[in-house]
């Protein structure tokens, strides 16, 4: 008997198993902070008659709908702020009345009130440990399972993170990124991009990507001067990237840049 095909990365609008808990639906969303899109992250314990949904992702009813179809939604869970995780909440409320759960009150919906770091969440058979991880912005969160890890933005499955120039700090992120780094063995399942088999290994790679750049931007400053600014520093070390992504690698400068004139 030939096995029942399972999509492969990426497949929009198809459902596509990744754990034995979770499965992955990605939005028709592709860009260049988006990736191939966002990955809207379904988790289900074994045997249980519902689910759990984290990010919804933006405001695509075709998305939502998909969503809605897949079973009787217990709870959904928001990483953090950004459009393109949120913005198909009340739509997603809507059809479902599910209770929306976040660290910041914006997003909640329902009785379910904000997520607190270290609480564990028994829901559709599951527990699901909520791991405050800030640093891409101020209210981001992680979601571990017994044997893998959603990590939202913080953690993506290609390329590095963004820091976000409203609330971000790179201090913060370092910080998650060794937080993430010690639960070892488990798989990561990213906001966007595939995912992959190593936390510990991934994170390992973040952390010395990040050192590598903040001692790139130590050498640029010495050479243009303290109070350069991110674009010049940008135009002088990110010459290894395509100039379409220069305007978020400004976004890192400058929080690279908070987090030297702050040593």
């Amino acid at each position: 008997m030939t096995p029942p095909s399972v999509p492969t990365h990426p497949a929009y609008g198809l459902l596509r198993p990744v754990t034995e808990t979770a499965s992955v639906l990605l939005c028709d969303n592709p860009g260049v902070m988006t990736l191939e899109g966002t990955n809207t992250w379904v988790l289900r314990g074994p045997g249980s008659d519902e689910i759990v949904i984290v990010d919804p992702g933006p405001d695509d009813e075709a998305h939502i709908d998909r969503l809605a179809a897949l079973g009787r939604v217990s709870l959904v869970l928001i990483s953090h702020k950004h459009g393109d995780h949120t913005d198909g909440i009340d739509m997603l409320v809507e059809r479902t009345g599910a209770v929306v759960r976040s660290v910041g009150s914006g997003f909640l919906r329902g009785l379910g009130g904000p997520l607190t770091d270290g609480e564990v969440i028994d829901a559709a058979g599951l527990r699901i440990t909520v791991l405050a991880t800030p640093g891409h912005t101020a209210d981001s969160v992680s979601f571990l399972l017994d044997d893998a890890v959603l990590t939202a933005d913080t953690v993506l499955g290609r390329g590095t993170t963004v820091i976000d120039n409203e609330d971000g700090s790179l201090r913060d992120y370092l910080e998650s990124l060794r937080r993430l780094h010690g639960l070892r063995g488990r798989t990561v399942l990213p906001g966007h991009g595939p995912d992959l088999a190593d936390l510990e290994s991934v994170t390992a790679m973040y952390l010395a990507h990040r050192e590598e750049r903040l001692n790139q931007v130590r050498d640029a400053l010495r050479e243009l001067g303290e109070d350069a600014a991110a674009r010049t520093v940008v135009e002088h070390v990110y010459t290894d990237v395509d100039e379409k992504l220069w305007d978020a690698a400004e976004k890192s400068v400058q929080a690279q840049l908070d987090y030297l004139r702050a040593e």
